[in-house]
């Protein structure tokens, strides 16, 4: 690589580096405070990265075994295993960093990655810098992306663009190295999120079979064994994981339902909603409000996806043709069950029996009218230069550039201060053999109360009867309508045949606990402080998972 083009790469890199914390300020005012933990899905997301890289370093094996909802295996697999984001915030938890901490990094190191990854594919593509900058702009500050500051699997995005830029190259050179290359880029995509699985390999589907010419006739010997090659990569890759999802819908029943997916698919609205404050203060509060989905890349964008649109671009050049398929198969499959033949798709591709909010396919389509923005803004430029207009060129490039992320900001984002893991819970980390639950334990219907329990046992890692997640096993209902009769001795020897050691209690929501606790045999005070108390109860009848 030339010593201009490293320069232009790593100034890109710090160009999306420095947008990715002025889009989420003021999250760089406090990253050890700041984040959504208003939010239960914040807090499970938190969890989930804590738990991968707590797994890692201590049992790799037994990743999907995770702590909650004990004695139930495999409770990883009832959400978003989130491995490659996962990967990103480890060094923070083994550095002795906060779960706040870790998934505000995280979340910077996501979109950063997601906008350079996209702006260096389309700079491949176009050769136009300003093009590549805008398409990475709003690959990554989008109003999917800046709307979803709980969802950490949402802000990853950078692998499908690469991967789409090797599947390009395989249809043009079909060398092995590009199969390969098209391979790890999948699936490390597919590993970030269930979702980004499923819309990963629907654009790669896409990818293949709106160029035919590039693998049929007289190239078929040529690229269908490279294509073959990269299709086994991600499955080799991807299978263990899978495997475990499988493993969980064969045990635990779990399958999202056609009508469940119903409630969830997206509508018109969807692609004209927009969080984005210029848009949402003056028009489109309404809107957004009543939408479950937002999908509106824009004004800019869209003015300069028509240009490519009626330029004939969007059909002439195979990589935009990729993505103008790629965004009308997502816009859809955002339909769900509304779309004729989804429910056949349904019954014969079975990834999709797990799949719920089917309105998050519109992610492709708001994706895709930013790559062919991109190739509109570089044909603008293009013909503005051959007429001489050199400086009137470059003008439109930046107020582009400048226009797509003003157009998309939220700032200032509405984050929450987290005053951390209260202390307390340290005592349960130095209690050997330790099963917990959370009392007053919720009812089910309100398994997200849980949320906060779940992000605190990352202090110590024990297993916890209290979970929330995208899933609640029927053991936990059971443990429910145990434990209501709290603080009784029936529901004290409950807990004992649950395998409990150890109840964390709420006192302000079990103002009688502390009395009746106090009087109970073989129960005993390990910890407290104003709102909590920390009890050892003797006589636990199992053991842990």
């Amino acid at each position: 690589m030339a010593l201009r083009d490293r320069r232009s790469t790593a100034l890109a890199l710090a160009f999306f580096a420095c947008l990715s914390l002025a889009h989420t300020w003021p999250l760089v005012t406090a990253p050890a405070t700041l984040s959504r933990t208003d939010s239960a899905d914040g807090l499970l997301n938190q969890w989930i990265l804590g738990w991968v890289a707590h797994a890692l370093a201590t049992q790799p094996l037994s990743l999907f075994d995770a702590n909650i909802f004990f004695p139930e295996p495999r409770t990883l697999a009832f959400s978003e295993h989130l491995v490659v984001p996962a990967l990103f915030s480890a060094p923070v938890f083994w550095a002795g960093g906060s779960p706040v901490l870790a998934y505000n990094v995280t979340l910077w190191i996501g979109l950063a990655l997601s906008g350079w990854a996209m702006a260096l594919v389309v700079h491949r593509w176009t050769g136009d810098w300003y093009a590549a900058l805008l398409a990475g702009s709003l690959a990554a500050f989008n109003t999917d992306t800046l709307t979803r500051m709980a969802h950490i699997q949402a802000m990853h995005l950078e692998f499908l663009p690469l991967a789409l830029l090797a599947l390009d190259d395989t249809l043009r050179s079909g060398t092995r190295r590009d199969a390969l290359r098209l391979g790890l880029y999948g699936a490390l995509q597919m590993l970030c999120s269930g979702y980004l699985l499923v819309m990963t390999a629907v654009s790669l589907v896409v990818g293949v079979l709106v160029r035919p010419a590039d693998w049929m006739g007289t190239r078929a010997r040529a690229v269908l064994p490279r294509l073959a090659l990269a299709a086994a990569v991600m499955a080799l890759v991807c299978s263990p994981f899978l495997l475990q999802y499988y493993r969980v819908q064969h045990d635990q029943g779990l399958t999202r339902s056609v009508d469940e997916v119903r409630q969830y698919a997206g509508s018109w609205a969807n692609f004209v909603a927009t969080g984005a404050r210029l848009h949402f203060e003056t028009w489109n509060a309404g809107v957004y409000r009543q939408a479950n989905s937002a999908a509106f890349p824009g004004v800019i964008p869209w003015l300069l996806a028509l240009v490519a649109i009626i330029t004939g671009i969007a059909w002439r050049d195979a990589r935009a043709r990729t993505w103008l398929v790629i965004g009308l198969v997502g816009a859809a499959l955002s339909f769900g069950p509304e779309l004729p033949g989804y429910a056949l798709l349904y019954r014969l591709v079975p990834i999709l029996q797990g799949i719920r909010a089917v309105a998050r396919f519109a992610l492709l389509p708001l994706l895709a009218v930013g790559v062919l923005g991109a190739f509109g803004l570089a044909w603008l430029r293009t013909r503005l230069s051959a007429r001489g207009a050199v400086r009137a060129a470059k003008v439109i490039g930046v107020a582009a550039v400048i226009g797509v992320n003003l157009e998309n900001t939220r700032v200032p984002m509405g984050f929450v201060a987290f005053d951390g893991i209260p202390p307390v819970y340290q005592a349960l980390a130095r209690e050997p053999d330790a099963v917990v639950a959370e009392l007053p334990f919720p009812e089910p219907a309100r398994v997200t109360v849980n949320a906060a329990a779940v992000q605190a046992s990352t202090a110590y890692w024990k297993p916890l009867l209290n979970g929330y997640s995208g899933y609640t096993p029927k053991s936990y209902v059971e443990h429910y309508l145990a434990f209501r009769g709290f603080p009784g001795a029936d529901s004290i020897d409950a807990l004992r045949k649950a395998g409990v050691t150890h109840i964390v209690v709420h006192v302000d929501q079990a103002s009688d606990a502390v009395a009746a606790l106090a009087r109970m045999p073989g129960v005993t005070l390990v910890a407290s402080d104003t709102a909590r108390r920390i009890y050892r109860i003797q006589g636990s009848q199992s053991g842990q998972k």
